[in-house]
């Protein structure tokens, strides 16, 4: 008996993954909504009541950010996502205008590959599942190798609730035998009828090279302005509490902040009450020789890992109760790290002199990296939202909250999602919060409303047109005759231009050039008062 070399085992896991996926995604796309909805609900539920069980697995695997906080991604990605989700209509139809006589209805993708980020192993799973089965699609997952058995446990848990709530078997599944020969059998095979990729941008530009059709997140490198006019305090706080949340690695967090230089001192004095150390010009230095590697790639030594470890990886000490280490700035490169994405609680700092040139500082930052991705105001005055959200190349601009919570849906009211459109500017196919309804083709439904004789009508009416060259007082409406001296009520007293009416016995109902000279006269002479 021949046994075949890991890589070509991968390689037939994933064809058999597709194949399964393929035959399961036939019978669901022949389910009603109602029947998904349920399916998707126990899911949800199966999910958060492991919420725990795969965040400490998560961390202890992966050794990024911290298990609390993980927990709260579980069940923002399980219960949250569910929560937005339930009473949307997928499939079927969706609309059906009496009216205009058109109609919509849902079409399902198909199966759909889903690449799994180490940074959020598990929670990724449970969303990717919810939304890409809302939507009537199979979806098969490759996790990160370093997130293997995470990702494993995950999605053993969402298969074995799929399963139970009625959907048929390979309705969601993921590879084991995890080698990128296999990965590149799901992205390029002509059954997939989407990659849905978070993750390095290695790995989504192999995606979008592929040549299936792809949506994808991007890299981050939100800036939050804080102006003038904002609570200095809360918006501190918000940015702290954003870039320390499972240690800085969720895309969307605050990669460095921005201060109008009139409220510097009070922002300086407020982030050192909240836990944040500011380096000196040699500490500065140290750190950013860890936190990108030679080829200018984040180095994922330093990701979701602790303010105190990385003082101490870099070489120097900062007090215990230290959160987030900040370096104040002045330039813009990409060899700079601190003008990049920096998946750890570490930031930079830039002081403008307003507004204006904080505008210009935001543009130069997102220019460097992130385009299309997210920034934050804090601030109070409606104008400056208005002319950031007019000007600035993101797609979420979030306003007075932490940004990392912020632009997945946690603490506004965007679609809850873990894969940010960055849109075009950034890359991408998209610049949603995706979720299910990324996910459907719509099939219109068009009745016939207007016939070929209705197309040439203007056509025969647009042949026949007015002599502009014909003086008005050749209109028979200005001819003197008994027509003319039929008038409105109305007109025998209208006083609207200044002009007293004269009795009805001393109208002159001969219009003639005369008499609208002289009307034209007495309304001249009336506004000139």
């Amino acid at each position: 008996m021949t046994t075949l070399d890991p890589d070509l085992q991968s390689i037939q896991q994933a064809r058999n993954l597709i194949n399964n996926a393929k035959q399961a995604q036939k019978i669901f796309s022949g389910y009603s909504q109602e029947k998904i909805d349920e399916i998707i609900k126990q899911i949800a539920q199966y999910a958060a009541q492991h919420a725990e069980e795969l965040a400490k697995l998560a961390h202890e695997e992966t050794g990024f950010g911290n298990w609390q906080d993980k927990v709260l991604k579980n069940i923002f990605a399980s219960e949250h996502v569910y929560s937005h989700i339930k009473a949307i209509k997928t499939v079927g139809i969706l609309r059906d205008d009496r009216e205009t006589k058109v109609m919509d209805v849902g079409v399902p993708l198909g199966v759909i590959t889903a690449l799994v980020p180490s940074t959020n192993p598990t929670s990724t799973i449970f969303y990717k599942t919810l939304i890409a089965l809302k939507a009537g699609n199979a979806i098969i997952f490759s996790p990160h190798p370093n997130a293997r058995q995470c990702s494993q446990r995950a999605i053993e848990v969402v298969k074995h609730a799929a399963l139970q709530a009625g959907a048929p078997a390979g309705i969601v599944d993921g590879l084991t035998q995890l080698t990128l020969d296999a990965t590149k059998t799901l992205m390029y095979s002509k059954d997939v009828a989407l990659i849905l990729a978070t993750g390095g941008e290695g790995m989504v530009r192999a995606a979008y090279s592929s040549g299936t059709p792809t949506i994808s997140g991007g890299p981050g490198n939100g800036p939050a302005f804080i102006e003038r006019s904002a609570d200095v305090k809360q918006a501190v706080c918000d940015i702290i509490t954003s870039k320390t949340f499972d240690n800085g690695v969720i895309c969307a967090s605050e990669q460095s902040i921005i201060v109008e230089k009139c409220i510097y001192q009070d922002v300086h004095r407020e982030l050192l009450a909240q836990g944040a150390y500011f380096l000196n010009d040699d500490e500065a230095r140290r750190l950013a020789n860890i936190l990108l590697r030679p080829n200018g790639m984040i180095n994922p030594e330093i990701v979701g890992k602790t303010a105190i470890y990385l003082s101490e990886r870099a070489g120097f000490n900062v007090p215990p109760n230290t959160r987030v280490l900040i370096a104040l700035q002045d330039s813009v490169s990409h060899s700079n790290p601190y003008a990049r994405e920096k998946l750890c609680p570490v930031l930079g700092l830039y002081i403008e002199e307003d507004w204006m040139h904080a505008c210009d500082r935001v543009v130069e930052l997102l220019t460097n990296e992130g385009l299309g991705h997210t920034l934050v105001i804090h601030t109070q005055n409606q104008q400056v939202i208005r002319e950031f959200a007019l000007q600035k190349p993101v797609h979420r601009i979030l306003i007075n909250t932490p940004a990392a919570l912020g632009g997945i849906g946690a603490t506004t009211n965007l679609i809850p999602a873990l894969t940010l459109g960055c849109g075009a500017v950034g890359g991408g196919s998209t610049s949603d919060n995706v979720g299910p309804l990324n996910l459907i083709n719509i099939r219109k439904v068009g009745y016939g409303v207007r016939s070929i004789d209705d197309l040439r009508q203007p056509a025969r009416q647009s042949s026949s047109r007015p002599d502009y060259n014909t003086s008005i007082f050749a209109d028979s409406r200005f001819q003197a005759g008994p027509q003319a001296a039929a008038q409105p009520p109305c007109a025998q007293a209208d006083d609207r231009f200044g002009v007293v009416s004269p009795s009805a016995a001393q109208v002159d109902n001969n219009i003639n050039e005369e008499n609208v000279e002289h009307i034209i006269k007495a309304v001249l002479g009336r506004m000139s008062r």
